[in-house]
């Protein structure tokens, strides 16, 4: 059972909301990571899944510390269409540029959820947390970025 506070569920909202980002983060990592033909990248891709995989965790233990146990990660409908774009697009023979513009299109979406969340009336170790997640969110979107602007000026 819940605990019925009056911030909770504002938090518990915004933080499922991140768990379900988190999850389409973890799963387009993994999948783009797949089809990159660079192999420094495709390990890269592969570590920030597990790390999206780790953030998610963090935030569903929260939420069952706060009594709150029905947490279904079912991703977005977005996070959904951008994995099955970026798998097309893979079979087509895309390159690891045009992978790399589709992940970060993914890491834009992360991105403007962490901030919704932020923009919350969320106090201490919570907004703590999500700071760091979405601290090293940025980083990697502007690691992705810098990636791609490589591979184009290559």
């Amino acid at each position: 059972m819940a605990i019925a506070a009056p911030g909770n569920r504002e938090l518990e909202t915004a933080l499922k909301s991140l768990v379900n980002v988190l999850e389409d983060g973890q799963k387009g990592m993994a999948e783009i990571g797949q089809h990159l033909k660079d192999p420094t990248l495709r390990r890269y891709f592969l570590a920030e899944s597990l790390r999206r995989a780790n953030f998610r965790a963090e935030l569903e233990n929260v939420l069952h510390r706060r009594g709150i146990h029905d947490v279904h990660e079912t991703g977005t409908v977005s996070g959904s269409l951008f994995r099955a774009w970026a798998e097309l697009r893979a079979k087509l023979g895309a390159g690891d540029q045009t992978l790399l513009e589709t992940a970060e299109r993914g890491e834009e979406e992360a991105k403007s959820a962490y901030k919704s969340a932020l923009d919350r009336d969320l106090r201490g170790p919570i907004r703590q947390l999500l700071a760091e997640q979405q601290t090293h969110i940025l980083m990697a979107q502007n690691y992705i970025r810098s990636l791609r602007d490589g591979l184009k000026a290559a």
